[in-house]
Parts: C-alpha cells; sequence; structure tokens
C-alpha cells in the first residue's frame, strides 16, 4: 500500500495566490475557534480548527472585482459566519443550564444532576439554532455553505490529474 500524501486542495492554492497579506481575528472569531474540539482526519472531507483559522486570517483586496477573489471573500465570509456563530452554542447551553441550575434550587443536588446533562445536551441544539440566526447563516445561500464546506487540504491522486 503506497503512502498518501496531503496536498493544498484547490481552494486553498486560489485563496494563497490572491491574498495580499494577513488579516487580524476578532474577538468571536478567536472564541469560536477555541470552543471547536478537534478532529481526526481520515479522509479530509472537513475543515478543522487550523484550516479556518488560515482562511479567516487572510486578507483580500477589497478594490479587486475578479471572479476568483469574490469567491474567496464568500468563502471567508461564510467561514466566519460559521465560526462565531460557533459561540452561540456553548452560550445557550450554559445559560439553559444555568437556569435549570437556579429553577431547582429548593430541590437536592441528586435532582439538579439528574436534569443538567440533557438540558445542556439540548441547549447545545438550541444554540446552533439560535447562532445561525443573529450571524445571518440562516439566510445565506447554499453556495457559501457549501463554499465554507470546502476542504482546506485532500490526498494527492495522480489519476485526477487531465
Amino acid at each position: 500500500m503506497a503512502a498518501s500524501i496531503v496536498v493544498p486542495s484547490d481552494i486553498t492554492l486560489l485563496e494563497s495566490k490572491f491574498s495580499i497579506g494577513n488579516r487580524k481575528l476578532g474577538i468571536f472569531e478567536r472564541l469560536g475557534l477555541l470552543g471547536m474540539s478537534p478532529m481526526l482526519h481520515l479522509h479530509y472531507s472537513k475543515m478543522d480548527r487550523g484550516d479556518m483559522r488560515a482562511v479567516l486570517s487572510k486578507k483580500f483586496d477589497e478594490e479587486d472585482a475578479r471572479p476568483e477573489v469574490a469567491i474567496c471573500r464568500t468563502r471567508q465570509e461564510a467561514v466566519r459566519k460559521q465560526v462565531v456563530a460557533h459561540n452561540f452554542m456553548w452560550g445557550t447551553a450554559g445559560t439553559m443550564t444555568g437556569l435549570v441550575w437556579w429553577s431547582f434550587r429548593r430541590y437536592n443536588y441528586q435532582s439538579r444532576l439528574v436534569a443538567l446533562p440533557f438540558i445542556f445536551y439540548g441547549g447545545t441544539f438550541v444554540g446552533r439554532v439560535v447562532g445561525d440566526i443573529i450571524t445571518g447563516r440562516s439566510a445565506e445561500f447554499a453556495r457559501d455553505r457549501f463554499l465554507a464546506a470546502l476542504p482546506a487540504k485532500v490526498y494527492y491522486n495522480p489519476g485526477s490529474e487531465s
């Protein structure tokens, strides 16, 4: 069995080509990246936290009207929305858990401990919806979500060359 070589994907090469410098990440972008769990890549079909940071840290020329740069900016904005919306998942789950803890204040600790994990888990789903609505992710086109989901790295396949 031959060794697999990991190479940058086409969109990553396009971003590197049209990047004009580095962009500083905002506080909510840094917190959103911090809240993402590590990823074990088996097929390199998703972007991990480092790949999202690389996409967000690239700067593109605002006056450039080429369609390639527009695609890169659209991808960057879609990734930014995804990362910022991730903050709401943890915030809503924590808030719902805190409210349940407070509302069970007159009960013993065993009843609290039974309810909290379920409320926290349900709060992550509610938080994803809330985050998507607040960041405008629920109103973006499917094309934008597709661009944000493109992997930054792929396995090298010499048979796919034309």
